[in-house]
Parts: structure tokens; sequence; C-alpha cells
């Protein structure tokens, strides 16, 4: 391949880095690229599947050594702990469930597997909160209706 390509396409990789929220891939593609037009330049790779083999090995290298420290310095913090739980809410149930028996419960308006784990029956359009979760099953009990005082 021409050098002159190997820059066009560096710059457009860096561009196309530029337009997409940090990810910090595209930009070791793109300074890949431009390494591999300037050897290209001066006379360093003499056939095209050279200049592929160094395009690869500098990306992943450059990928593997710099991208989570890019990530650290410059990438959106991430959140640590639960950002949206949803134990402690209250779900509907939407049909019978045995104490211990999974069944059907609705949660901010979705419906979700839910697994009984009170000693009490649950009836339909019973209250529950949800207990905890794992995967795409609610732990749900009974409500408590304790008395409240005034």
């Amino acid at each position: 391949m021409d050098w002159w390509i190997w820059i066009v396409l560096g710059f457009a990789l860096l561009l196309l880095e530029m337009a997409t929220p940090g990810g910090f891939y595209f930009i070791f593609f793109g300074s890949s690229a431009l390494v591999v037009g300037i050897l290209a330049l001066i006379g360093l790779t003499e056939t095209p599947w050279m200049e592929w083999l160094l395009f690869s090995a500098f990306a992943a290298a450059s990928t593997a050594i710099f991208r989570k420290r890019l990530l650290q310095r410059f990438g959106a913090p991430i959140p640590t702990g639960e950002v949206d739980t949803l134990v402690g809410e209250v779900a509907t149930v939407l049909e019978g469930i045995q104490a211990g028996a999974i069944g059907k419960a609705e949660l901010r308006g979705t419906a979700w597997n839910a697994r009984n784990t009170g000693a009490q029956d649950l009836q339909r359009g019973q209250r529950c909160l949800v207990e905890r979760i794992d995967g795409l099953t609610l732990f749900i009990r009974a409500e408590m209706t304790g008395s409240s005082s005034h």
C-alpha cells in the first residue's frame, strides 16, 4: 500500500476516535497506521504483508500497554457499588406463589420471575418486598404491614 494511504487511514481513525464516546480504541489503530505510513515513506517496509503485520502488532501492543492508563486518566469514572438497586423496592404478585416456589411478580412495570422466600403463600395482587436479585429472578417475601405510630 502506498505510504499516503496509511497516513490518510491514520488520520481518519484518529478523527473517528474523537467522534466516539471515550472507549479509546481507534486512537491506537490510527496511531499505528501513522507509524506504518512513516515507515513506508522512509522505505523501511518492502511488502504489503509486512505493513499489515506491523500495523497489527503496533495496534495490539499499544492497546495492551496504554489503554488502561488512558481510561484511568481520561475515561468516565466507573461507579462503585450498585447504581440502581431494586432491593427494598415493592413488587406486586401477578399470580399466586406458594412458599419457596417461583412465580411472576411485577416491578417498575415489568414482569419478573419471582421466588417466594417467605414462609407464607403469596396471593395475586399482594405487595411484596424485594430481598435480593439473582439474574432475572426477584427474591421476594410478603410486605410487612406493621402498625404505624401517629
